[in-house]
């Protein structure tokens, strides 16, 4: 089984970035509400939290592609907003990261999905949720076919951020995966379970080690239950290529040509694995379009995940950062 020596990754870093790619799926922002706690409420058994800030991030495939902007690729965001204020504070987090929002397409039957994080003393204390996962209407569905088929015209790949929230559905997955093998554009998507068997022939899919444990009716807990789950949905969805991500025990890929290949984490610490999954996507993809063959855009991806959980919420590497910590790990390794 190769070792990451066999590869050289520096040179597959160096050449990252310049590279438009369509990033489509369900949006999201990530709201965040600092504060400390130093008392109980007499109203409820609840800690009381003294607000001292508050931010917002991208999220969901909002933060695919500010990923891969921080890689120097050139996102093209296709996804659905509401009318409401989130989605213009989304646009402007947007445009202040440099991604153009001219392929968004608003609805005003449904809200942006933002997602509120009450954090206390470095420990979220409760989330809430305000979304529709409701499928968009035939209109949207339309509209967004229409600006995919436009983007696929200069797009070098394809990922498909499926978070469950609507604007995955089975028609719009048809329709992609179709248009984009017709143009031999490389598709990549990260899954929900609900379309699993809607992913058939894309070129990569990136489940965690629960979604492949649960599709597959086998739980993941030995490396032969970790081969049994991957081979099966690899010949059962017809993909060139299946990367599980499995937290600290890092990654295992599995090719068509039958190669299986284990990546041991190179996360030192894992503090939140909030948007991991985002950011082993865009850079998997990033070094693809880059050249990269698929076990060196997996090495590469597992560097770029080492990076972000090693922080509170959504965050991205930048192109620098990932040849540092390549530089690093190959003169410490």
């Amino acid at each position: 089984m190769p070792h990451e020596k066999f590869y050289n990754l520096s040179q597959v870093a160096s050449r990252l970035g310049g590279h438009e790619i369509l990033v489509i799926g369900d949006l999201m922002l990530d709201e965040y509400v600092w504060g400390q706690v130093n008392r109980i409420s007499p109203e409820s058994p609840v800690p009381v939290v003294e607000v001292q800030n508050q931010t917002a991030k991208l999220g969901g495939a909002a933060n695919v592609a500010l990923n891969l902007r921080a890689l120097g690729d050139r996102p093209v965001l296709i996804g659905v907003t509401g009318k409401d204020f989130a989605s213009t504070t989304l646009k402007r987090l947007l445009k202040k990261h440099g991604i153009a929002t001219g392929s968004l397409v608003a609805d005003s039957g449904r809200p942006t999905t933002v997602k509120t994080r009450i954090v206390a003393h470095g420990q979220q204390l409760v989330r809430a949720d305000r979304e529709s996962c409701e499928e968009v209407s035939e209109g949207i569905t339309r509209k967004l076919l229409s600006r995919i088929k436009a983007g696929l015209n200069s797009a070098r790949a394809v990922i498909i951020s499926d978070y469950g929230k609507g604007v995955i559905t089975t028609r719009l997955l048809k329709e992609v995966i179709a248009m984009a093998r017709r143009k031999g554009v490389f598709v990549a998507v990260d899954p929900k379970e609900a379309h699993f068997m809607n992913y058939r022939e894309v070129s990569v899919i990136t489940p965690n080690h629960h979604e492949a444990g649960f599709v597959s009716g086998k739980r993941i807990t030995t490396e032969q239950s970790l081969q049994d789950v991957g081979w099966n949905l690899l010949d059962l969805l017809q993909v060139e290529s299946l990367l599980i991500t499995r937290g600290e025990k890092g990654m295992a890929l599995f090719e068509r040509n039958r190669d299986f290949t284990l990546i041991p984490t190179v996360a030192k610490n894992v503090f939140d694995v909030t948007g991991a999954g985002d950011t082993v996507i865009s850079s998997f993809v990033s070094a693809v379009c880059a050249g990269a063959n698929l076990k060196e855009a997996a090495w590469i991806s597992n560097h770029a995940a080492g990076r972000v959980i090693a922080e509170l919420g959504t965050a991205q590497v930048s192109k620098k950062e990932l040849q540092r910590e390549i530089k690093n790990y190959s003169a410490n390794g």
